[in-house]
């Protein structure tokens, strides 16, 4: 009994306010993305099917243990394939509805989506127009559909964190909180396309910088969401992995001589990935060109390497899947591997939608199939299982692009449902990592979490330690204080002049109730609303973050950079609805560059 009752009394000193709502809120992002990911699953594959499989006759090798099986003892030594003569015309449809949709209502849905969710996490506050995961998908769909050489993590990616923006713009929430649901919706769009739960989570927190450092405020989040989604994905569509291995395991530590090599060549290869990819796009720009008709080019340029190497196409799966059982001849996974960079480039640089994961995965998958099969030749009594360097180069090509070393090993385990090579793969993600630090596909990584405009704050607050809100009063702006009341035309009229950002929402008493940003202010205006119905109450949101005057700057830039505020205001110590004046994040800057320099000039004077 007494256990009990001590049980209760814990139970009772829990805030459980502040422990549904992330979880809550993971949720219903995990619920959304998934059925996202769901739909744009089976609308890819039935415009695959109508196009590439039934108009043009194209019928690549198939992923999964049944397409092993009915190859039998086929071996692929052959770049021949069967389709229509016009084949080289179907991902000019995909071009051409792609970049329309793009280049007429969201530009930013350009490309492989991954750099823009990125972009928008570290310099946009987490917001993603509310039209962009439409958008996206349905250019994504297009482009993939009619065998343009993209994946879908990219298109997923960037739906499923537009989806978590769209939510936290509706709820009201912070810049902060928008930015966590941003990393949970491409958490559960990511772990259930590939049915890969944990992957997916440490993908979203691990891509936003070079260095191998996590957005660790993200992480439960992005777990819950990534749970949700795959659950939600493998209910609808299945549960076994996206491919099937044999049974590789690891047992001759002298191996990792050849895993050593293998993660340097990957690096090697990655470069030149990386170089054709923006080497490419950049052309794409500078050509004079209609820009809605650049990806119809680009998919024109496909279909004429695809009548060379009909592999090209689509996402590849099913030709690593051959390799995995090693029937893939070794000169022709080598051809495709480099024809992938190129076709990869044609695809998405010229403007098309669609993600970069799938196209890596097979260039890391052939790549490591022609090095095992020739390191067998070279060194056959080193060479355990020549099959297995197709699923750790896999790993180590993406690893080395994407600067994602944790992420891509566990990803590729759990997509093919093989966990005994944890430790080859371990060696071969990092050395593919390190050797070119600074080459990575997605352009908005930042090098580590000092260098995110989000986390500016979480590195200057010890100079600022003893310094008193207080002491930066003179400094202070004056509230503009709106009436609660007070309808969309006249907040207009009276935020015209003002200096403030923030705007502090006041009763009759003028006591605070609420605050409302200019973004709020874009948001309703963008959602056409009669101006007259909307009142002040209904833009601001309820939940205040405040700071008294005794406070020290060290925790009001906590809270400026925790909360991604630009402004907090400053209140009585025994009235918290009484606002003295509004502290700006550059006034605190600026009393930071003012004590630096003393310290600077002390040091100096000391030696």
């Amino acid at each position: 009994m007494a256990n009990l009752n001590l049980l209760l009394n814990n139970l009772r000193k829990i805030d459980w306010r502040l422990l549904t709502r992330p979880v809550i809120l993971s949720v219903l992002v995990g619920l959304v993305t998934g059925s996202a990911a769901v739909l744009f699953y089976f609308a890819t594959n039935s415009i695959e099917h109508f196009f590439l499989n039934n108009l043009a006759g194209y019928r690549p090798p198939k992923e999964g243990a049944e397409a092993v099986l009915a190859m039998g003892d086929q071996m692929i030594d052959s770049l021949a394939m069967d389709h229509r003569w016009f084949l080289f015309l179907i991902p000019i449809i995909g071009g051409l509805i792609s970049g329309f949709l793009v280049f007429k209502f969201a530009p930013e849905a350009e490309g492989h989506g991954t750099d823009a969710a990125i972009d928008a996490f570290h310099n946009k506050g987490g917001v993603i127009r509310a039209r962009v995961p439409i958008i996206k998908g349905l250019a994504s769909m297009a482009t993939i559909g009619t065998g343009g050489s993209a994946g879908r993590e990219g298109p997923i990616a960037q739906i499923g964190a537009g989806f978590g923006s769209f939510i936290a713009t509706k709820l009201k929430l912070t810049s902060a909180d928008r930015r966590i649901l941003l990393l949970a919706g491409m958490a559960g769009g990511i772990g259930a396309t590939f049915r890969s739960p944990l992957g997916g989570a440490l993908f979203a927190v691990e891509v936003l910088y070079k260095n191998p450092e996590f957005e660790h405020e993200g992480l439960i989040p992005a777990i819950i969401s990534s749970i949700t989604a795959f659950s939600l994905f493998g209910a609808t569509t299945g549960w076994k992995p996206l491919l099937a291995t044999p049974q590789f395991s690891f047992e001759h530590p002298r191996e990792l001589i050849c895993f050593l090599l293998l993660g340097i060549t990957c690096a090697a290869l990655g470069k030149l990935y990386v170089k054709c990819f923006y080497g490419a796009q950049h052309l794409f720009k500078e050509w004079d060109f209609p820009i809605m008709l650049k990806p119809a080019v680009g998919g024109l340029l496909l279909g004429l390497l695809a009548m060379a190497v009909p592999q090209v196409l689509g996402s590849g799966y099913g030709l690593v899947q051959a390799a995995l059982y090693g029937k893939v001849a070794l000169w022709v996974m080598l051809l495709v591997a480099f024809a992938k960079i190129i076709a990869t480039s044609l695809t998405i640089s010229s403007g098309g939608s669609g993600g970069v994961f799938a196209p890596s995965l097979v260039i890391g998958a052939m790549l490591g199939g022609a090095f095992g099969a020739t390191a067998e030749l070279l060194f056959p009594a080193m060479v355990h299982d020549p099959r297995a360097y197709v699923l750790i180069g896999m790993a180590g090509f993406f690893s080395g692009v994407s600067k994602t070393p944790i992420a891509t090993l566990i990803m590729v385990s759990e997509l093919t449902g093989n966990y005994g090579l944890i430790a080859p793969l371990m060696l071969v993600c990092t050395v593919a990592m390190i050797v070119y630090p600074r080459n990575s596909i997605y352009q908005k990584q930042v090098k580590s979490r000092i260098d995110s405009p989000v986390h500016l704050g979480d590195f200057i607050v010890d100079i600022l330690e003893g310094i008193r809100v207080d002491d930066l009063r003179e400094h202070g702006r004056e509230p503009t204080l709106i009436a609660e009341g007070l309808p969309l035309p006249q907040i207009l009229e009276q935020i015209a002049n003002a200096e403030c950002a923030y705007y502090p929402v006041v009763d009759e008493n003028m006591c605070m109730t609420a605050i409302f940003s200019i973004n709020d202010i874009r948001r309703i205006l963008a959602e056409e609303l009669p101006p007259g119905l909307v009142l002040a109450s209904d833009i601001a949101v309820s939940h205040v973050i405040t700071t008294t005057p005794d406070e020290s700057l060290t925790d009001v830039m906590r809270k400026l950079s925790s909360r991604g505020l630009e402004e907090i205001p400053v209140v009585a110590e025994d009235d918290s609805q009484r606002v003295l004046f509004m502290l700006t994040r550059r006034a605190v800057l600026a009393r930071y560059a003012t004590e630096l320099e003393k310290n600077k000039k002390h040091y100096s004077t000391d030696e």
